[in-house]
């Protein structure tokens, strides 16, 4: 059992917290946000993602997962600290260490005895040096900086940390790596590495290992908006290249574009880290580019099925969080396809099982409808745009839905639908990337 400590509460501190008290240690969680510290305390999740309310609720219970908002409590009690803070991209697309560095500036007065920090954020390349540095003017004990970064999906996050395809741990003090090896031996007990590696390799890893996956989806994309200009069909054209073992079949469903809190923000600060070492990610710029026009792609062919003109016309939409099984609006396909629909006119309605909260209360939110039911969100619509592929929107009653639109049409941003089966039911059926009406 290990004592430890997680500065910030968001949605990467709060998983790491909550497993990291699910496997036996003593987890104290520190925010400066008051009323979330007491609502945590009395066993309230302050977020949505799978799974994690019944780990949160046992581990609490146990006593293992407590909640403060004092940093020196939180300093006195953990030998490790993970500072698990947001780092928000600025105007110029760099990550905004401010938050890390300001608690690190207090590190250094509160310890009192060797502490080993942690990175668990997502940061730009020599940030350990910095945050050392920070803790290192006012310090009067020894100290480790490990760079750490979270691998974890948005919807699987509780799996993902119990069981990750790897652990990658940057740091050169042996001290420190030995108590990440005991810390994280747990949940690798099924054989599955621990990196270690220079605290530069290990930030740049979780950049390079994003921007990949984001290169990989914008290319699939490209690929399915070629296959439409053919006359190709991009579900066989995935099926067929994802066949090759060294492409592997995940992240090569097209739709939408890319969205939430980590793709469009970690390519964004590696290419501005890049600007900054005097180098040019071309891909990378291609790929911001591409995500961008590719998150409205269906609004031109909306607008040429009304012939030009939108007004008034009802627009049903189901999905409004990035990706399914998340709250995350963030960088949300939806909330661009929305904006595009209200200027050419269209009145909107959506429905969401999780995300609707946080659209409400977004700008944008005062400026549509909302449904609790999806299938009262389409009564009356003119057609149906899907923007998030969740599971209750796979099998839905089309003859029911026949009976409630105004006109059978849908355009899909997630290809969820049979084609040919769509044409048959008597479906107008546009998607991304296939033969749509025979």
């Amino acid at each position: 059992m290990k004592k430890i400590t997680v500065v910030g509460t968001g949605y990467v501190g709060l998983v790491t917290g909550t497993c990291f008290a699910e496997t036996g240690n003593d987890v104290l969680c520190v925010d400066i946000d008051v009323n979330k510290v007491e609502m945590m305390r009395q066993g309230k999740v302050p977020i949505y993602e799978p799974n994690l309310d019944t780990y949160f609720e046992r581990n609490i219970s146990a006593g293992r997962l407590n909640f403060t908002t004092s940093l020196k409590e939180g300093v006195d009690h953990g030998n490790i600290i993970f500072l698990a803070l947001p780092t928000p991209p600025g105007e110029d697309g760099s990550a905004d260490l401010s938050y890390i560095l300001n608690v690190a500036d207090q590190l250094g007065v509160l310890m009192q005895d060797y502490k080993v920090v942690v990175d668990k954020s997502t940061v730009p390349v020599g940030t350990a040096e910095k945050v050392h540095d920070a803790i290192a003017k006012k310090a009067t004990v020894d100290f480790a900086v490990v760079s750490n970064p979270e691998f974890l999906r948005e919807g699987f996050a509780v799996s993902d940390f119990m069981r990750p395809d790897r652990v990658v741990i940057g740091t050169q003090d042996e001290r420190a790596m030995k108590e990440m090896k005991r810390l994280y031996q747990p949940f690798v007990r099924q054989g599955n590495p621990i990196y270690f590696m220079d605290e530069k390799s290990a930030e740049l890893t979780k950049y390079a290992a994003n921007s990949f996956l984001a290169t990989k989806i914008t290319f699939m994309n490209e690929v399915a908006n070629f296959c439409e200009l053919v006359g190709a069909d991009v579900d066989n054209v995935r099926v067929g290249i994802g066949s090759d073992t060294r492409i592997g079949k995940r992240f090569l469903f097209p739709g939408i574009g890319y969205g939430g809190s980590c793709f469009p923000k970690d390519v964004q600060a590696l290419v501005k880290s890049g600007v900054e070492n005097g180098f040019q990610f071309q891909i990378l710029d291609a790929v911001t580019k591409v995500n961008h026009d590719q998150k409205t792609i269906l609004y031109p062919k909306i607008k040429n099925y009304f012939r030009g003109d939108l007004k008034d016309k009802k627009i049903a939409i189901w999905g409004l969080s990035f990706k399914p099984d998340t709250d995350d609006i963030r960088e949300a396909p939806a909330l661009y396809m929305i904006e595009k629909l209200l200027e050419g006119g269209a009145k909107v309605i959506a429905h969401d099982p999780e995300a609707m909260e946080n659209v409400k209360a977004h700008p944008i939110g005062k400026k549509i409808s909302f449904s609790d039911n999806e299938y009262e969100a389409v009564s009356g619509a003119d057609a149906l745009l899907i923007c998030t592929e969740w599971g209750l929107y796979r099998n839905p009653d089309f003859e029911k839905m026949k009976a409630l639109l105004n006109d059978t049409v849908i355009f899909d941003g997630r290809n969820l639908f049979d084609v040919q089966e769509m044409n048959q039911r008597g479906y107008f059926y546009s998607s991304i990337g296939r033969n749509l009406n025979f």
